[in-house]
């Protein structure tokens, strides 16, 4: 083989591995974007399943306790929380403000738990008028948290377990780009919802 043959060889080689790296790199940059997206998602049904909890609270179709607590946990998840997306969301701040985050709608989470109780409490409330709608839009918000927070999780997952091949590490694939942690919270809430067809009519 002479030295023309493997010039080649190693000019077609050295090819193949650029085109693997820009496709692992292009790879990573849209999941990163997804992340992204993702997390600005969350923040918006966060905000919303808040100002849910709030017009509950002073809707006066609960009891003045459970409605003074949602209505606190509610305006602190909504105004006074950390944001999930802006300037500050680089570096170890934002670790520190997406686990605060999460502790506060953990609370609004166990609030409207306690507040609107097991579902035939929830009926009794969907009694009122207003309740029925109140609840329909709590339950929708609720579900959305619910949806948003797999999806950017699902996102974190898989930067996360490509991040950690040695080809990307090795050629810095990554940038600067700081790794995303999943955003932990208790979203376990069952809100009743009395539009749906399943729901059925309040007893």
């Amino acid at each position: 083989m002479g030295s023309a043959e493997v010039a080649l060889i190693v000019v077609a080689i050295v090819a193949v591995a650029v085109l693997v790296l820009v496709s692992l790199a292009r790879r990573l940059d849209r999941l990163h974007r997804r992340e992204a997206t993702s997390r600005a998602t969350l923040e918006a049904q966060l905000v919303r399943r808040a100002e849910a909890a709030i017009a509950v609270a002073e809707s006066g179709i609960l009891d003045p306790a459970g409605a003074l607590i949602v209505a606190d946990a509610g305006w602190r998840a909504a105004v006074e929380s950390e944001r999930l997306v802006g300037e500050d969301t680089v570096g170890e701040h934002s670790v520190a403000a997406a686990e605060a985050r999460g502790l506060v709608e953990s609370e609004l989470t166990r609030a409207l738990r306690g507040a609107l109780g097991a579902e035939s409490d929830q009926r009794r409330i969907a009694e009122d008028p207003d309740g029925v709608a109140l609840l329909a839009r709590l339950a929708h918000h609720a579900y959305r948290v619910q949806l948003a927070r797999r999806f950017h999780n699902d996102a974190v997952v898989q930067i996360r377990h490509i991040r950690r091949s040695p080809v990307i590490r090795a050629f810095r694939l990554a940038g600067r780009a700081p790794m995303p942690r999943p955003f932990e919270m208790d979203d376990a809430l069952d809100v009743l919802d009395p539009t749906a067809p399943s729901a059925g009519p309040p007893s």
